[in-house]
């Protein structure tokens, strides 16, 4: 240590710090001790001991100091900046500081280098405390990990360390392979809600195979009831030419896919092609159905709509020639033959109907369109999916409704569809539907709002109810802002949502 002067220093002996007791023994012993010329007891004391280098001394505190935590511990009693044990671990999170062990994380070429803290580590996880701790602990300094992205692994570090979670849309399958890997369980918890919260029909296929690899029951089971509902919006994404082939064959089996065959059919020809090229394979018909091998005769295609095979399955050139004749002969011949493929078709899902009014009416000034919107807001207490509405019809007879429908949230557009309906002068409900059944979250009111252009008078409902259960499932509704032709909570139109659960 060196003075203002520039003189060296030995040593720095102070009594800070220690009882009153010791210091007041230690000075008496140092003093009897000079006037005997000996001392029985040693004086107590601290030292801090100066490191001698070519350039400049250093006390032996600084060389645990790095550049990344320099700011936090020039303080020599940076520990006392922190009231909790939570904070003062967060410190050491990705910090060279008293670091006694490195993790070498990545992919070979580019890798990252993490420090790490033995005791730290195994007190949050039970894999490095057998890594560490147990009868076949490693004492090495530095472990490789080539099987974790170097992002999930400092988001698993930070849980561990700093006891919080942070994950986003780009790496929480990565963290949730890593918290199941080193056996974090409630960090791979919350990484399943938040794939919970964000899937949808886009997403829904890789998270069905990601979840069959990581075993999470309740994660596949949502994304089933996605897929299922949302089939077409699900087989058209860009996820579904990234999944397995064990993923794409329990799809293409799926009983209730709510799909047109000739859509399943074209993802599958999609699917095939991303694998052509996964196997460097050229993109060849031939190829193309070498690589679906049995997964081909899961496609139901003696079901699809006459013209859908005849100008689409028929002459894609994956199917044999006797394939193609045979499937001419079961849609026109009396005598169907032998087929591999599925003949019957997929059972789909059996829409629900939440019916909002105990009774209807009709008077001879009521219900007027002109123009103006219906629209009332609507609640769910679980995951739903709404296909359309049901709708009154003409108080006067037969009549035809052009019907614009919408669904949204916030005044964001979540759904709409421009369509005709029939009427056929009685007090039954008509359905309009969207092109794509519509994913409604739980406790978020939604707007469903119709624009009616038809016959003048037409039935509406009264008696309405604010609560409505419908099989497992729990509807609440309220006024809209939005509705201008005098529909609400207690009476007007849009008298049923059509949904699937």
């Amino acid at each position: 240590m060196v003075d203002a002067k520039g003189r060296n220093m030995k040593c720095l002996t102070f009594f800070l710090m220690l009882p009153e007791s010791v210091k007041s023994k230690s000075s008496k012993s140092s003093k009897k001790g000079n006037a005997s010329g000996s001392s029985k007891l040693a004086p107590v004391c601290y030292e801090i001991i100066t490191l001698r280098s070519k350039k400049k001394k250093k006390m032996a505190a600084d060389i645990f100091l790095t550049k990344k935590s320099a700011s936090t511990t020039t303080n020599c009693n940076w520990q006392g900046l922190y009231s909790t044990i939570r904070e003062r671990n967060s410190v050491m999170y990705n910090n060279e500081l008293m670091a006694d062990v490195h993790f070498v994380v990545g992919q070979p070429g580019r890798p990252q280098r993490l420090p790490g803290h033995r005791y730290v580590l195994a007190v949050g996880s039970s894999v490095f405390h057998a890594m560490f701790y147990g009868e076949l602990a490693e004492n090495d300094d530095e472990i490789i990990i080539p099987d974790v992205e170097p992002a999930a692994f400092l988001a698993m570090l930070k849980y561990i360390y700093c006891d919080e979670i942070d994950l986003s849309a780009d790496t929480v399958l990565a963290t949730l392979y890593a918290a199941k890997k080193y056996i974090v369980p409630h960090l791979a918890r919350a990484c399943v809600n938040f794939l919970e919260t964000s899937l949808s029909a886009k997403n829904a296929c890789v998270l069905l195979s990601q979840s069959c690899l990581f075993e999470e029951p309740e994660l596949t089971q949502r994304c089933w009831e996605v897929i299922d509902a949302q089939a077409e919006l699900a087989l058209r994404s860009e996820g579904f030419c990234d999944i397995d082939t064990q993923t794409l064959e329990s799809i293409l089996q799926r009983e209730t896919l709510n799909a047109k065959e000739i859509v399943v059919f074209e993802a599958a020809l999609n699917w095939a092609e991303a694998e052509c090229q996964r196997r460097d394979l050229t993109s060849s018909t031939d190829n193309r159905r070498k690589v679906l091998g049995k997964a081909m005769y899961l496609i139901r295609i003696p079901t699809m709509a006459l013209d859908d095979f005849a100008n689409g399955a028929a002459q894609s050139g994956v199917l044999t020639l006797n394939e193609t004749n045979d499937i001419f002969l079961w849609y026109t011949a009396a005598k169907k033959p032998e087929m591999q493929f599925v003949s019957m078709p997929r059972k789909g899902l059996s829409p629900q109907r939440c019916h909002r009014f105990q009774s209807c009416a009709y008077r001879s000034n009521q219900w007027r369109y002109r123009g103006r919107c219906d629209s009332i807001q609507f609640a769910v207490d679980k995951r739903v999916f709404i296909a359309g509405f049901g709708l009154y019809g003409s108080s006067c007879g037969s009549a035809e409704y052009s019907a614009k429908i919408e669904l949204k949230r916030q005044g964001v557009l979540l759904g709409q569809n421009l369509s005709k309906y029939f009427s056929d002068g009685s007090s039954n409900t008509f359905p309009v539907c969207f092109e794509y059944p519509v994913q409604i979250e739980a406790d978020t009111f939604y707007t469903a709002s119709v624009v009616l252009d038809g016959n003048e008078l037409s039935y509406f409902g009264q008696e309405g109810m604010t609560e409505v259960q419908c099989g497992k499932v729990t509807f609440q509704f309220q006024c809209s802002s939005d509705s201008t032709n005098g529909t609400g909570v207690q009476g007007g139109q849009i008298p049923e949502l059509i949904f699937y659960a």
